[in-house]
């Protein structure tokens, strides 16, 4: 099935739609980030309630995916990709006119809900399609399209959300992912739906210690890498001195390093093999993230900017490129249930996305910006510690049926 005899452009078309499909799930997701004080003042609560429609849609996702891959595992590919994307656009439609919060907030849990079932599947897609050399770089532009939805959707939903009010804004995801529906029917070959293997054996291999050393890993770092991006505000705020107008550009640098390292991460993953790109990627992320809590020691507010962009720019480098070598590791050693295992991953990074809020606000409180540095620091250390170990024991070339020994 890998490679799907397809010539390079058309490769790149196929993968260019699988990478939408993230790109639009992540976007509806945190655009809400960038119109919320405009659904706060029309739905008449506070800011803070309204910021829940973004922590129900991820609370939902991580629930809900892995149950999601193993009750569609078996669906041919194309056809549950397509359904999914145009109820995701009907759904966003059905948001731009809900009458009131509690229609809204059931909304995106039913959003959530699709994105969660497809989300996995567009990763699985990307895999089997490409030719085996190429399976890292496959994976690594399909989670290209999570990462720049992260930077493109706040100011997007700012920009729309001032122009036009909030309700027109979710009309223009609705628009967005319906040319990404039409875009995917044209241009993806049919793929049938992974071997019958069964839910009980779909199962054992999901709890496999092999395949759970993935799910561990993506949390850690999720949660010690996010951590960062959480709080940029503060920490850049207590580096520097500046915040304001500064934000905006550490904001940019990030998001642009961190599209950068994704990819890369895809082409260190198929060059290296997944497991070493993985502690590469790993070991980068603790020392620029160690940088960043060294040269606030001391500093008393005064690192120089440059200086805070060159660190920043290796962390958001490292701190996105590890998901292409991981989600690889997973669909390696899963084998036929990769796609199960890769919604599991991906479960386990809103996990992680969670804790970095919890361990960075009480990180802040206690020691401002520079101490929920140290802490993102320390759980980025442990994560190498703990992925080398993982590694050693359990080496990605190693398939589901070959890591029983291990559990």
């Amino acid at each position: 099935m890998t490679g799907m005899h397809r010539s390079p452009a058309t490769g790149r078309a196929r993968l260019l739609g699988l990478t939408l499909v993230t790109f639009v799930f992540g976007t509806d997701d945190f655009i809400i980030a960038g119109i919320l004080p405009e659904i706060a003042r029309d739905q008449q609560v506070s800011e803070a309630a309204a910021g829940q429609l973004v922590t129900v849609f991820s609370i939902t996702y991580a629930l809900a995916a892995p149950p999601l891959a193993v009750a569609t595992a078996r669906l041919p590919r194309k056809p549950l990709l397509l359904a999914g994307l145009v109820l995701f656009a009907g759904l966003n439609l059905l948001t731009a006119l809900a009458p009131g919060f509690a229609v809204l907030m059931a909304l995106r849990v039913s959003a959530a809900l699709v994105a969660a079932a497809i989300s996995p599947a567009a990763f699985a897609m990307a895999a089997r399609l490409a030719a085996p050399e190429q399976v890292g770089r496959a994976v690594g532009m399909v989670a290209a399209g999570l990462t720049i939805s992260l930077f493109v959707g706040v100011p997007l939903g700012s920009l729309l959300g001032t122009a036009f009010g909030w309700r027109p804004t979710f009309m223009v995801v609705a628009l967005l992912t319906l040319l990404v529906m039409m875009i995917n029917a044209r241009m993806l070959p049919p793929v049938p739906g992974a071997p019958e293997i069964g839910v009980r054996a779909q199962l054992r291999i999901l709890g496999r210690p092999a395949v759970l050393t993935c799910v561990l890993g993506t949390t850690m770092g999720a949660s010690g890498g996010l951590l960062i991006y959480t709080y940029i505000g503060p920490i850049t705020r207590d580096l520097t001195g500046h915040g304001g107008p500064l934000l905006a550009l550490f904001i940019g640098v990030v998001g642009v390093a961190g599209a950068l390292g994704t990819v890369a991460g895809g082409r260190l993953t198929d060059r290296w093999g997944a497991d070493r790109a993985l502690l590469g990627s790993f070991a980068l992320l603790a020392l620029a993230i160690l940088a960043l809590a060294g040269i606030g020691l001391g500093s008393g507010g005064t690192t120089p900017v440059w200086l805070t962009v060159i660190v920043l720019v290796a962390y958001g480098f490292a701190g996105w490129g590890f998901n292409p070598p991981m989600t690889t590791r997973a669909l390696q050693l899963a084998g036929d249930a990769g796609t199960e295992a890769v919604a599991l991953n991906t479960s386990a990074l809103y996990v992680g996305i969670s804790l970095a809020g919890v361990l960075g606000g009480a990180a802040l409180t206690a020691d401002g910006g520079r101490g929920a540095a140290i802490v993102a620091a320390l759980i980025c250390l442990a994560t190498v510690v703990a992925m080398a170990t993982f590694v050693s024991r359990y080496p990605s070339s190693a398939r589901a049926d070959a890591v029983v020994a291990g559990g």
